[in-house]
């Protein structure tokens, strides 16, 4: 049986006239950059995300260096993030000139330790920002890490790449609590494009004006440049395949979970126990995603398990082998990345982020997969590693 890591043609499948409707009345008003479909988009996105407003761009590596650019970040200014995410994270603050400052991640959701981020704070003579990634689709300790950002009287940027349709601790959208938050609509995510797009949200509005600005080089108006931006704005084809996937984000989101649960549940009966726990002897070599406490929401991005770091390429080999998709995120801390290698990090300085990095291990997960595709998966991983 083939399970691939995600089935975009499965999606299209369900979606097809919707899409193709959609992309013909571009073609038929021949506006094809920004415009009134973005504009529509970012309507639809602003009440999504429940924030006040969103600004649409090229791609979510752009919507976080708009961000942090808007935020006033640039040379010689620290900000913290954590070290086990897409290099996007850190390379937009590098971009600016900045520099990323790591700190480690809790060993349950793999995401930003808020003791972890004061620690590093500490070390730090201008910091001007925190950034925190909500990882695989689940939230992050907004309460802390916003308690800990005003403590400093720095804002708080949201790394939401991952998290669309996510709810906090309180149950709000993730987009909204920090000031700024920014979000990527590339193929492979909960909500795609048919290429490259990504989003900025905040509830401030002189922000939400420069960071529309900085999309378009700058300009206040034609020609009239206030300061040195970029080109990022999103083409009218993508926002309008957005707002036909945004109808159906939320069934979606219901299946992942659903899916996620199915996992939860097989492993379980199998003896693996929730990454809550740490990997142990004497029951399964597993360790699955750990629920998030309603009303907070995890929306399953990737669904992320935990095996023994010794024997996970092992598994990845013996999935390939039965037609299973699985994939690593992330094989590296960026602190241990060679273009970071200046600043000097050592062996033993993010131990849970080393460890992340040797034992995560992403399985397939999308709203079309079957039921019988899971218990393949399930089977399989078992037999491994009770092998």
């Amino acid at each position: 049986m083939r399970v691939p890591a995600l089935d975009l043609r499965a999606q299209y499948a369900g979606i097809r006239s919707e899409l193709r409707d959609a992309v013909d009345r571009v073609f038929e008003r021949q506006s094809f950059v920004l415009g009134e479909e973005v504009e529509a988009l970012e309507r639809e996105l602003s009440s999504y995300c429940e924030a006040r407003h969103a600004i649409a761009c090229g791609s979510g590596s752009d919507a976080l260096l708009l961000a942090l650019q808007a935020l006033g970040v640039g040379p010689g200014d620290e900000v913290l993030c954590p070290a086990f995410t897409f290099f996007a994270t850190a390379g937009s603050i590098a971009r600016l000139g900045a520099t990323p400052v790591f700190a480690d991640i809790e060993p349950a959701g793999c995401m930003l330790d808020p003791r972890a981020a004061r620690a590093a704070a500490a070390r730090c003579t201008r910091l001007r920002a925190i950034l925190p990634v909500h990882l695989y689709g689940q939230p992050a300790d907004l309460d802390a890490l916003l308690s800990l950002a005003r403590e400093l009287g720095v804002p708080l940027l949201e790394d939401a790449a991952q998290a669309i349709g996510a709810r906090d601790r309180g149950g709000r959208r993730i987009g909204g609590r920090g000031r700024v938050a920014t979000f990527s609509f590339y193929p492979s995510k909960n909500l795609g494009g048919a290429g490259e797009g990504g989003l900025v949200t905040t509830d401030d509005e002189p922000l939400a004006e420069q960071v529309a600005r900085l999309r378009v080089h700058g300009a206040s108006r034609r020609y009239h440049h206030v300061e040195v931006g970029m080109n990022s704005r999103l083409d009218a084809l993508q926002a309008a395949v957005l707002r036909v996937k945004l109808r159906h984000l939320d069934a979606w989101t219901a299946a992942r979970r659903a899916a996620a649960r199915r996992y939860d549940e097989g492993f379980a009966k199998a003896g693996a126990r929730p990454s809550s726990l740490a990997l142990g002897d004497g029951d399964l070599p597993l360790r699955f995603p750990a629920t998030v406490a309603e009303p907070a929401v995890h929306v399953y991005h990737q669904y992320v398990v935990r095996v023994p770091g010794e024997r996970r390429d092992g598994l990845r080999r013996h999935l390939a082998e039965r037609g299973i998709d699985s994939e690593v995120y992330y094989p590296l801390g960026l602190h241990r990345q060679p273009c970071f290698a200046a600043l000097g990090y050592r062996d033993g300085d993010l131990p849970e982020t080393d460890r992340a990095a040797r034992e995560t291990l992403a399985l397939p997960i999308y709203a079309e997969i079957s039921e019988a595709q899971q218990q393949h998966v399930i089977a399989s991983v078992v037999e491994f590693l009770e092998g």
